[in-house]
């Protein structure tokens, strides 16, 4: 897509320094979820959920963590409609991968999230966990299967 900050698998990898964490981000309309990977970027654990308040205080608030924690680069989840078409939400995931990628230097690239909240939701159904409970941690658990496939691919790409 013209005008798109979010790099090829490939170009993001080659953008990668050595030693630095992913984070993954599930980007809702009222909070983000997100997802760190281990140095070896083999396993995603969930990390935290950010209300949303408005982009540049979400984006400072992003940023900061990314220092914190030695984040080389940043996976999106692209939420695409279940034929692979983009609707609202993609093109709002979009936007916010250009403007975040004015902020910082770190590469981007997106990874398809369709069913990842659905996935999730069952799996806390599955362990019985309350309405609050659920709410409280579907939007970092989606980040982190949104990592995870990213990683998995990694590894596979790796494994070829």
């Amino acid at each position: 897509m013209a005008n798109d900050p979010a790099l090829s698998l490939e170009n993001f990898l080659a953008a990668l320094t050595v030693n630095t964490r992913l984070i993954g981000l599930d980007l809702g309309t009222k909070t983000i979820g997100l997802a760190l990977s281990d140095l070896g970027r083999g396993i995603a654990s969930p990390m935290e959920t950010i209300r949303r308040k408005k982009f540049t205080i979400d984006a400072e608030r992003l940023l900061a963590i990314c220092a914190e924690q030695d984040v080389g680069g940043i996976v999106l989840g692209l939420p695409l409609n279940m034929d692979g078409t983009e609707g609202p939400r993609a093109q709002a995931t979009r936007a916010f991968a250009r403007n975040l990628a004015q902020k910082t230097e770190l590469p981007i690239t997106f990874w398809d999230e369709r069913l990842s909240t659905a996935a999730v939701t069952r799996t806390l159904l599955e362990a019985d966990s309350s309405r609050a409970k659920r709410a409280e941690v579907v939007d970092k658990m989606a980040a982190a299967y949104i990592l995870q496939g990213f990683l998995d691919r990694l590894g596979f790409m790796s494994s070829d």
